[in-house]
């Protein structure tokens, strides 16, 4: 069991049903070929045991829009000038004081002085992410006041850097860098931003995941002041266009880049040497590219303890997967989903599971019919946690079902080899019994006078001193897990 020792064991939860966990949730659909299934994971993760409850607190609140809940997608923090910042998709990113008492809007990017145009017409749709240069608090430097945005838009100019081989051309996604005046300002108080990097959308989801600078490499690392970006498969449905694992397309893949660079196609930013295809020579390889064969790699993040970069991966319609980044690997998208054979929107193949040694495949995944969820189960995350002050977490990497709002542990020392056997649940408790995210948000909304949220959009943030936060999008609140 490992470090379950210290975990506690529940026997009682609060689920919506209790029958829940020894039911699936539907009758998976008669297979349409050999070996195949909607359902690879007949076994349901534990509802009760090796349960870790954590309590929390409502450590800050931000602002509605026109009554609507802030969207949050991501926390961060920015040691230069010792505060948080957490984002809005639909324009706004404001900055967090470290004690969560003062929410300050820092720049709005959809502010029609920008001209950016944000497109936030859907849940998938906004202002993906954002980063902090390393260098963004440090005067004198090159990356001093430097920032990125990581956006959908409607404004589809200029002529993208990067178009797929066919779709119907929904909407633009851009990088911009923007560079503030005097870093310690509380409000962005630069010019314009610059473009970066353009592509255009072949369908409306599966846009920008994460953007961000590894927090652990030092000034002279190979690292150092690399930007890493997630960009998903395109859309639709099961790939169609095939570009995930095109090496000459951008989708479906991670990309490193030196946004201070140039040597880009474009001029604007630049490639390392150090990436895999930087060298390639062919002409069609995009030396971007950092690992590829993904289908919607949402969110990542560092171990502080090994360094290893963790990722979740959204799947089809069956399988979410967390994975380990590996500089050049190939996670299989749309070849494979996890660690089956990809047949259709409907099966997997159990047949000759995680059979090509060229392929890169999850270290823990599950099945999206498992009975803790919702329909259109979405992996979202990751952090591992290497503090002491929540004992029960130690040495393990956390991540999320988005419209659930359940959070899993596993084990980061021993880590799995895929399959969801290992995967065991987080749930919160202040007191008055464990809880799901969603199950607190509800609360919250009646507190607030409204109805009750029907999904919790899980998304984590991190603090300074490796706090875990935890975000959604239907009550406003920030939440920071505590002992």
């Amino acid at each position: 069991m490992g470090k379950c020792v210290k975990r506690l064991v529940v026997a009682v939860l609060f689920m919506a049903s209790p029958t829940l966990a020894q039911t699936r949730q539907q009758a998976p659909p008669a297979p349409a070929t050999p070996g195949g299934t909607a359902d690879p994971f007949p076994t349901p993760i534990p509802a009760t045991e090796d349960v870790i409850e954590v309590n929390f607190r409502e450590f800050a609140a931000l602002p509605t829009w026109d009554t609507v809940a802030t969207r949050m997608m991501l926390l961060i923090d920015e040691p230069g000038t010792g505060r948080m910042f957490v984002n809005d998709m639909r324009g706004p990113i404001y900055s967090v004081s470290y004690d969560g008492a003062t929410v300050t809007e820092y720049v709005n990017v959809d502010a029609p002085q920008w001209g950016v145009i944000v497109d936030f017409q859907s849940r998938e749709r906004g202002v993906q992410s954002f980063a902090f240069h390393p260098q963004f608090g440090q005067p004198g430097t090159p990356g001093y006041g430097k920032f990125y945005t990581w956006l959908d838009t409607r404004a589809k100019t200029p002529t993208p850097d990067f178009a797929p081989p066919g779709g119907d051309n929904t909407q633009d996604m851009i990088l911009l860098e923007w560079t503030a005046l005097n870093a310690d300002s509380s409000v962005y108080d630069g010019g314009h931003p610059r473009e970066l990097m353009r592509l255009e959308q072949p369908f409306a989801n599966h846009n920008g995941g994460r953007i961000a600078f590894n927090p652990l490499a030092q000034l002279g690392d190979e690292d150092y002041g690399l930007l890493y970006m997630g960009v998903a498969d395109g859309g639709s449905g099961g790939d169609p266009l095939n570009m995930a694992q095109d090496l000459s397309s951008p989708f479906g893949k991670i990309f490193r880049i030196d946004p201070l660079g140039s040597n880009s196609a474009n001029g604007k930013y630049g490639i390392p040497a150090s990436n895999p295809f930087a060298n390639d020579g062919d002409g069609r390889t995009l030396g971007e590219i950092y690992a590829y064969g993904f289908r919607n790699p949402q969110r990542f993040s560092w171990d502080t303890e090994t360094g290893a970069m963790y990722l979740t991966d959204i799947g089809q319609g069956i399988v979410e997967e967390l994975d380990v980044v590996t500089r050049g690997g190939n996670y299989g998208w749309n070849v494979w989903e996890g660690s089956f054979r990809y047949v259709s929107r409907t099966e997997v193949s159990t047949l000759n599971q995680r059979s090509d040694p060229d392929m890169t495949y999850p270290i823990a995944e599950y099945g999206q019919i498992d009975p803790l969820f919702q329909n259109s189960s979405s992996i979202t995350g990751v952090h591992v946690y290497r503090q002491d002050d929540i004992a029960e977490l130690e040495d393990t990497i956390l991540f999320g079902d988005i419209p659930s709002g359940e959070v899993f542990h596993v084990d980061a020392d021993d880590l799995p080899e895929g399959g969801q056997d290992p995967i065991r649940r987080v749930l919160f408790n202040a007191g008055n019994g464990p809880k799901t995210l969603l199950q607190l948000i509800q609360e919250k909304n009646a507190q607030q006078g409204k109805a009750p949220a029907t999904r919790a959009d899980l998304r984590f943030g991190h603090g300074p001193n490796g706090q875990v936060f935890i975000l959604n999008k239907a009550d406003g609140v920030i939440r920071e897990l505590v002992p």
